[in-house]
């Protein structure tokens, strides 16, 4: 099923809102309302992955927390390293394990690239109920599963999965291919969703057992804008590489409120709603960017837009571009915070769950480790860990401290604690 949306103004992104939560409307930036800065600092991280060719291509994205329940001390951190592959490590940062990814299909073709990363708990498979990483396969286009056995990862990806978007390899080939990445569960159904590149494109796919391995079916898709129109007047469309729209990344589900966030890079926060294992009510924005509306101008030299602050006009919110790693730090069925990755300012802003009331404002800077730039994906659990009594963040780093001139990615552990604390500050 598709679904193109009309091109709304903020103030007409109407829909009716869950029952027990209030309407969203985009944060603006205020001077009186903002929350101050906090800071905050890691305990541990993992070791530097490099992006050149001594180091593997290994360029570190997104992370999940996979809560081992019989024995914490055990649980893993899983994250995604794109041509690097899959990487998993202890609760101190100590790599256990490491997957590479698939080989090209042909000299002409694309090898694999994972690009996030997600977990599904509770998977019936050959008579037993197993926990998954599930991984968007951003060269082969695909859905990759690895199951998890007390810590230790296991590729169980069905040989013959199908493509995610494309139909034939050349299509894969051009790369507009599986992204971003949610999963959860419905009543039976175990679902995931995944964004397009370099398109507003969403899928929804079901999960399905096939004897001892895992693949999927399609089963829904949404498109969202890609021009929106300004209260000021006239269009306005996210400055991008030619032939780029703008594109999702960061995601997560709450499967009690049955509500999607998706992060628009470029443009804003998403909210939609996901029912009956379908895409629902039209999405709303839950915050837009500063960018949102500025005029710009793509500059194929630099590769950067040159943004017209002068122009401004005004209809921007809070987060600097790119909007990303979105998670939710859940404190009881309905309660908790939902955080979301402002990339271009190296900092994170909160909501509370129930009500998207903006909450707070912090920066992981350095300390025992060094800080978070640029931050791409990060993951949360609430369920006190080795070392984590207040639970587990862990965010993204994408300027690792540097080996002389190399690149250089990682993520932080923190204590989820404070962001307890951060919701005690605004009442």
């Amino acid at each position: 099923m598709r679904r193109i949306l009309t091109c709304l103004a903020a103030g007409a992104l109407a829909a009716t809102a869950l029952p027990g939560m209030a309407a969203a409307e985009p944060a603006q930036a205020s001077p009186e309302g903002a929350p101050a800065l906090r800071t905050v600092t890691a305990k541990f991280e993992t070791p530097a992955l490099y992006d050149d060719e001594a180091g593997g291509d290994a360029d570190a994205d997104d992370p999940a927390i996979w809560v081992n329940e019989r024995d914490r001390s055990r649980s893993r951190v899983i994250v995604t390293a794109k041509n690097g592959g899959l990487r998993v490590y202890d609760l101190r940062g100590r790599q256990t394990q490491s997957f590479a990814t698939p080989e090209a299909p042909g000299p002409d073709d694309e090898p694999g690239r994972f690009n996030n990363v997600d977990l599904v708990t509770g998977f019936p498979l050959r008579g037993r109920l197993v926990d998954l990483a599930v991984v968007t396969d951003r060269g082969r286009d695909k859905l990759r599963f690895y199951r998890i056995d007390d810590g230790v990862l296991t590729d169980v990806t069905a040989a013959d999965a199908p493509f995610a978007f494309n139909a034939t390899q050349r299509e894969v080939n051009e790369q507009a291919t599986a992204y971003g990445l949610a999963t959860f569960r419905q009543g039976r159904d175990f679902l995931a969703v995944a964004s397009r590149r370099h398109t507003p494109e969403l899928g929804m796919f079901r999960l399905v057992a096939k004897g001892a391995q895992v693949s999927y079916q399609r089963v829904d898709k949404l498109v969202l804008p890609d021009t929106f129109r300004l209260r000021s007047g006239g269009d306005w469309t996210p400055c991008l590489e030619p032939g780029e729209l703008p594109q999702v990344e960061g995601m997560t589900v709450d499967p009690e409120l049955g509500v999607l966030y998706a992060a628009q890079e470029d443009v804003a926060l998403w909210r939609v709603s996901v029912t009956g294992g379908r895409f629902g009510y039209t999405p709303r924005m839950v915050e837009r960017t500063r960018e949102y509306g500025v005029p710009a101008v793509y500059d194929p030299e630099t590769e950067e837009c040159a943004f017209d602050w002068a122009a401004d006009p005004g209809e921007g919110g809070r987060i600097a571009a790119d909007v990303e790693g979105v998670t939710i730090f859940k404190t009881g069925r309905f309660a908790g915070t939902l955080l979301v990755s402002s990339q271009g300012d190296d900092t994170f802003y909160t909501y509370d769950r129930r009500t998207l009331r903006p909450l707070g404002h912090f920066a992981v800077v350095d300390g025992r480790v060094d800080g978070s730039q640029e931050c791409d994906g990060a993951a949360v659990v609430n369920t006190p860990l080795p070392g984590f009594p207040g639970g587990l963040l862990v965010v993204h780093d994408g300027h690792e401290t540097p080996d002389g001139d190399r690149t250089a990615t990682n993520v932080k552990f923190l204590d989820a604690g404070f962001l307890n604390q951060h919701r005690l500050n605004r009442r």
